[in-house]
């Protein structure tokens, strides 16, 4: 087992809060054909039952809706009491196929490679096969990100720069409302853990690089096939997740409840959800934003 091998299958089998756990377990319990469900995010970094958890829910068979084939992964959100309060949740569903073919880096998409060379959990897993694979598509996650990070990156720096310059270029390819220094709150969260893993990566992918001194300097033999890869993933980045978020819009299951939430808990304005919004939120979209600038104003 290699070195990358064995730091994401530690970190994969490290628990999960106990609000997170019961959480991802009703997740799987209302999934036809649930086989895992990773935890990630902000609240796996900082513990806070109050943020929104969030969860990739893998399937084992292929998504009945065909635009789900091409445009995954399918999008929710879910509340639900744990017994100590109410949770909420963005919960995305894919399938374990999916999820692997994207970590590998064999398509276009750059979300699931560069989202999962971060920290996450197997919250649940149907099987040891199950559990495998994704410890499986989990390194190849890292390999992928690290590979284009070589590429990316410095031809010689301290190792966090070259993570750096990947999520800064991810971040613009796929059209994310992202604050400035993102990339910069994630790795500050485990600076050694990221130093760790980029060298890691490097040596399972069997990429050369000299290290002294504090320095790293990659000497991939692809880099130019690396680069001509990149630039067709940053050119199909944008309009790729474009077709997602309208996707999104007409699947998006509890979007309305998400929205109201989200609105009440930034404004302090508590919109009614009835349940046409709920059915309909885009339909329901405008006249919710009326009743939000009314009420913002003192208006009835």
């Amino acid at each position: 087992m290699t070195a990358l091998a064995e730091a994401v299958r530690d970190e994969l089998a490290r628990p999960a809060p106990a609000f997170a756990q019961s959480f991802a377990e009703a997740l799987a319990a209302e999934t036809p054909d649930a086989a895992a469900v990773l935890f990630y995010g902000s609240v796996l970094r900082s513990g806070d039952r109050e943020g929104v958890l969030d969860f990739y829910v893998l399937t084992a068979s292929p998504p009945k809706r065909l635009v789900s084939r091409w445009l995954w992964p399918d999008v929710g959100y879910r509340e639900w009491n744990d017994g100590e309060g109410r949770l909420r949740a963005k919960v995305a569903v894919m399938s374990l196929a999916q999820f692997a073919h994207a970590a590998g880096g064999q398509g276009l998409d750059t979300t699931i490679w560069t989202r999962f060379v971060q920290p996450s959990v197997l919250a649940w897993s149907r099987d040891a096969a199950a559990a495998a694979a994704v410890h499986s598509a989990a390194e190849q996650a890292a390999r992928t990100a690290a590979r284009f990070a070589a590429a990316l990156g410095p031809r010689c720096a301290p190792p966090l720069d070259y993570w750096t310059a990947l999520f800064r270029q991810t971040y613009a390819a796929e059209f994310r409302v992202e604050p400035g220094g993102r990339e910069q709150a994630i790795l500050a969260v485990d600076p050694d853990r990221y130093a760790r893993r980029i060298t890691q990566a490097w040596t399972a992918d069997g990429l050369a690089f000299d290290q002294a001194e504090g320095q790293l300097a990659p000497r991939p033999s692809d880099r130019a096939a690396v680069l001509r890869a990149w630039r067709r993933r940053r050119t199909f980045g944008r309009p790729l997740n474009i077709a997602r978020l309208i996707k999104a819009a007409f699947t998006f299951e509890g979007a309305a409840r998400y929205a109201v939430w989200k609105i009440e808990r930034h404004t302090g304005v508590a919109l009614p959800l009835t349940p046409w919004t709920e059915r309909h939120p885009v339909l329901a979209a405008p006249a919710m934003m009326l009743k939000l600038w009314r009420a913002r104003r003192g208006r009835p």
